[in-house]
């Protein structure tokens, strides 16, 4: 069977691809490049909405605990009846079992439980400006209460330069620094594990044109359970603050 992501690809070198995810700091996680075969890559990319396009994108926002901003600028949408075919069935092929085997194998997370849904996920969307600070994600499913444990996004940007900021910045436990930080580019995959003290985020506002947006498609994957070391009781975003910041 065809495949919009290079399928046959990601199997020759999961091995390798498994000892790398494992062995990451500041927690396990990878980078993949050239993740859809080329022609996706273009189809998906002229498939994703512009702002005006859809009139219902979800404007996320939210504060920290003291009051202060820590969502800016970042529009989210996942009801799937209104992505182009293209985008519609990668959703699918990434939330199907075939794929779900993959990321088994890759991160060493057995029976791992796709959200259809895409709760808090599906497209998202960021405009100039737009900030999102260091944090850990929710730890449970609404609804379900599964255990949140990966993050997928695959960035879909026609074209991204470094002093537009944007990067993916991975933070240590202890928020004392920032250990790995992903741009943005097109056809990149990163996949993460989530705890609660998985920091990540963009904290830094994007200088990109106002023409342009930051675009990925982001989807999250859960567990009946988890480790006994990395429970923690149920929380909504655990909101972070840098060295730097008051």
């Amino acid at each position: 069977m065809d495949f919009l992501y290079r399928h046959e690809d990601l199997l020759s070198r999961i091995e390798e691809d498994a000892a790398r995810y494992a062995s990451a700091t500041p927690f396990p996680s990878i980078v993949i490049d050239d993740f859809l075969h080329p022609a996706a890559l273009q189809q998906a990319m002229a498939e994703f909405p512009k702002p005006e396009a859809i009139h219902n994108w979800r404007r996320l926002t939210d504060t920290d605990d003291h009051g202060r901003p820590a969502v800016v600028q970042k529009l989210g949408y996942s009801n799937e009846l209104e992505f182009g075919p293209t985008l519609r069935r990668l959703a699918h092929e990434l939330n199907a079992s075939h794929f779900l085997h993959y990321l088994e194998r890759l991160t060493g997370i057995h029976n791992l439980i796709a959200d259809p849904h895409m709760h808090g996920g599906g497209l998202h969307q960021y405009l100039p400006g737009a900030v999102l600070r260091v944090h850990a994600d929710f730890n449970r499913l609404p609804g379900w209460e599964l255990d949140r444990r990966l993050n997928l996004l695959l960035y879909l940007n026609p074209e991204w330069h470094s002093n537009w900021g944007g990067a993916l910045e991975l933070w240590d436990k202890s928020m004392s620094s920032c250990v790995q930080r992903m741009e943005p580019i097109a056809n990149r995959c990163v996949i993460f594990s989530t705890t609660s003290t998985s920091f990540h985020g963009i904290p830094d506002p994007l200088a990109c044109p106002e023409d342009v947006t930051r675009r990925s498609l982001a989807l999250y994957y859960y567990s009946n359970g988890r480790p006994e070391h990395e429970r923690t009781p149920r929380h909504s975003t655990l909101w972070q603050t840098r060295p730097h910041e008051d």
